[in-house]
């Protein structure tokens, strides 16, 4: 899906250039000092053993990985976990919340702030790169679901609110705490996550990319190069984590499929997370089988070797 930059490209990527030492048009290279990319994904191996669990990733090329089974009770075992993946150079890169902090019931609600402290929490404890969740939904029947007052003020001020609530709880000095970006609420592109980001104002806020999620247009998807360099220029400076996936047109609707068989510019994406001046994980998600993760893995290797991205 790459094309030759016009006059006008030239001059959105130089300010992008200005910012991050690197990323230009899609596909394009600079000779400045790149990050090395810190690739994950889920592995299938039956074990809980910290060791055995790292090896793992790295028999699978991985060098980041989603946090293993572990609790907060646990200390010995966080402790256990961190230093294998230490040993194997291989980045805890984030610790999922799932749960809606919008519920409508009160108590339910309550319960779920209460659990995504506690990830944040686990986070901080075991050193991962982040705690992600979504700012939830309105939506009464499905927790992720799409609702037109999820675009609306109440829904920023709550998530403020909410985020606030949680950071303030833990206080990490470890982690950050990040919302994932959606199609269908809010974040829901680099305007609308900068925007919540001021409005925080937490230092323990930072920032998830999932690229895919915010696709919610054919003009985005045409033009999805543009819409990753906007991301990374606007909000390179706290990604802490990204996801990996691809997406492709299904009737009216888009379908999320494995990297490299969709639309989805992987050259804009990998040159902008190595133009960062830290590593920021991706993370493979959201695939059927370990034959798709493996096909997506070495999709997204064979692009970073072309373009001279080396593994961290």
């Amino acid at each position: 899906m790459s094309e030759q930059p016009n006059t006008s490209r030239r001059n959105f990527m130089s300010g992008l250039a200005c910012l991050s030492g690197m990323a230009r048009s899609a596909g394009a290279f600079s000779a400045a000092p790149r990050s090395k990319l810190r690739l994950g994904g889920p592995i299938f191996v039956k074990s809980d053993d910290p060791t055995e669990l790292a090896r793992a990733h790295r028999a699978l090329a991985y060098n980041a990985a989603y946090v293993p089974q572990v609790t907060l009770k646990e200390p010995e075992r966080i402790k256990a976990i961190e230093k294998a993946f230490a040993a194997e150079n291989v980045v805890i890169a984030e610790v999922g919340a799932w749960k809606n902090m919008l519920d409508a019931d009160a108590a339910k609600r309550r319960e779920n702030l209460n659990y995504v402290i506690e990830r944040l929490a686990l986070a901080d404890a075991i050193g991962a790169r982040n705690c992600v969740n979504i700012a939830g939904s309105f939506n009464p029947k499905q927790w992720d679901g799409p609702d037109a007052r999820n675009l609306s003020r109440e829904f920023f001020d709550a998530t403020v609110e909410n985020c606030r609530k949680v950071i303030d709880a833990v206080k990490p000095a470890r982690t950050k705490f990040t919302i994932e970006m959606m199609g269908w609420s809010l974040p829901d592109s680099a305007d609308a996550y900068l925007k919540l980001h001021k409005a925080i104002a937490r230092p323990g806020f930072g920032v998830h990319v999932d690229v895919c999620n915010i696709i919610n247009s054919p003009e985005r998807f045409y033009r999805n190069a543009e819409i990753i360099n906007e991301v990374f220029h606007k909000l390179g400076r706290w990604i802490c984590s990204c996801h990996a996936k691809d997406l492709h047109g299904r009737n009216v609707h888009f379908a999320e499929t494995v990297p490299g068989r969709g639309g989805i510019d992987y050259r804009a994406y990998l040159t902008n997370i190595a133009a960062l001046p830290f590593e920021a994980p991706l993370m493979l998600e959201h695939l059927s089988t370990p034959a798709e993760y493996e096909e997506g893995k070495q999709h997204i290797l064979k692009l970073a070797s072309e373009m001279r991205i080396e593994l961290a």
